[in-house]
């Protein structure tokens, strides 16, 4: 048979085999479960070898397990590896060529676009695809207190350093009957470039009638005083978890034993779902500044006062290329998502992290997508 070789990667009739730069301890095979794919996607799979290697959103790294998993159930002579270095860390490595895709719960942003279409073969640039929906927590470590009730502008305030401690009447008089003590308020915040703050912001900035002074973004800065910055997802819990008055925000799936906030939205209160999760993503638009019709970054609506939503949710999506130079990579790349975006891989997701699953229509449109991903 015919082969050829390109930048060290050889393809032929029987196998396809991608060799990446970027290794990391999480190209070791995951733990957890391993149940197969369903056999019609793996029929429908073409016969794959070799390594895969993303990086992004820590957001995504117990649905992450899940979708190695199962993936590689389904493709043996597959492994996935996935480096959870946080949004911004995942965008600048894909960006730089390093993977071929990344995990971000932001948006690329204008000059981001821009040297996507340079890292991308051909014109098209990157696309968002939507491949996790879930609601961000805001966690707290106060004893004896496991949910509060707040508004968005008493949010913004205790993070901006105006409200310092948990007695004061911005909280007391929404939590009426809860015992709340003098303790000082500790922030804890992302000190990474991180699309969890991006959401985060974009709820303050939306929501809070102004109190939150900054524009959203995935460099959160605050003026209080008693501040703690913690890098990557896990940090941020850990530092709440160790700190007693502390507060912070995380993918709801970390927020464990801590005590969370349940959001005012219109006249209730309301904790965070996957269902009400997945209420806010039905009703909000696609981002003006998306890149075309396939490229499904999503502008989510903060201010809504219907009661069956959680404001404060982030869809967190998998970073791509309109085309690839090498076709290894594309069966590679859109094997996987096409995984990621089915009924079983959202299930998987689902069980591993809580997220709630795309729509039918929604992963439906996402397989379309990748079926016209290019190679060069």
């Amino acid at each position: 048979m015919k082969a050829f070789t390109r930048s060290g990667v050889v393809l032929t009739a029987a196998a396809l085999s991608l060799s990446l730069a970027a290794c990391s301890a999480s190209n070791e095979e995951p733990a957890g479960d391993t149940s197969s794919a369903s056999e019609s996607t793996a029929d429908a799979m073409m016969e794959l070898s070799g390594n895969l290697q993303g990086a992004g959103a820590s957001s995504q790294e117990s649905a992450m397990d899940a979708w190695r998993a199962g993936f590689q159930a389904a493709n043996a002579d597959v492994t996935v590896g996935y480096d959870p270095v946080g949004s911004g860390g995942g965008i600048e490595q894909f960006l730089a060529g390093a993977v071929p895709f990344a995990g971000s719960d932001g948006l690329l942003d204008e000059s981001e676009y821009a040297t996507a279409v340079e890292r991308c073969d051909g014109d098209g640039g990157a696309y968002h695809l939507p491949m996790y929906i879930s609601p961000v927590a805001v966690i707290f470590n106060l004893e004896g207190v496991d949910s509060i009730n707040l508004d968005a502008e008493t949010i913004a305030n205790i993070f901006d350093g105006n409200i310092t401690t948990w007695d004061d009447d911005a909280i007391a008089s929404q939590n009426e009957g809860v015992e709340l003590p003098s303790t000082n308020i500790t922030v804890v915040y992302r000190s990474d470039s991180s699309g969890t703050s991006d959401n985060f912001t974009d709820y303050l900035e939306q929501a809070s009638n102004g109190a939150w002074p900054y524009e959203a973004t995935k460099e959160f800065s605050t003026a209080a005083d008693q501040s703690v910055g913690a890098d990557g997802t896990s940090a941020v819990v850990d530092t709440v978890t160790s700190t007693n008055g502390a507060i912070g925000y995380a993918d709801a799936s970390r927020a464990g034993s801590l005590g969370t906030v349940a959001l005012k939205v219109g006249e209730e209160y309301v904790p965070y779902s996957a269902e009400a999760a997945a209420n806010i993503i039905a009703a909000s638009p696609l981002s003006d500044s998306a890149n075309g019709e396939n490229d499904l970054a999503y502008a989510i609506d903060r201010t809504t006062t219907d009661s069956s939503a959680y404001p404060l949710t982030l869809v967190s999506y998998h970073i791509v290329c309109s085309q690839y130079d090498d076709e290894t990579e594309r069966a590679l790349v859109t094997a996987f998502e096409k995984y990621v975006a089915s009924d079983e891989g959202q299930a998987a997701a689902a069980s591993a992290a809580g997220s709630a699953p795309l729509t039918s229509e929604l992963s439906a449109q996402v397989e379309s997508i990748l079926d016209e991903i290019a190679a060069g």
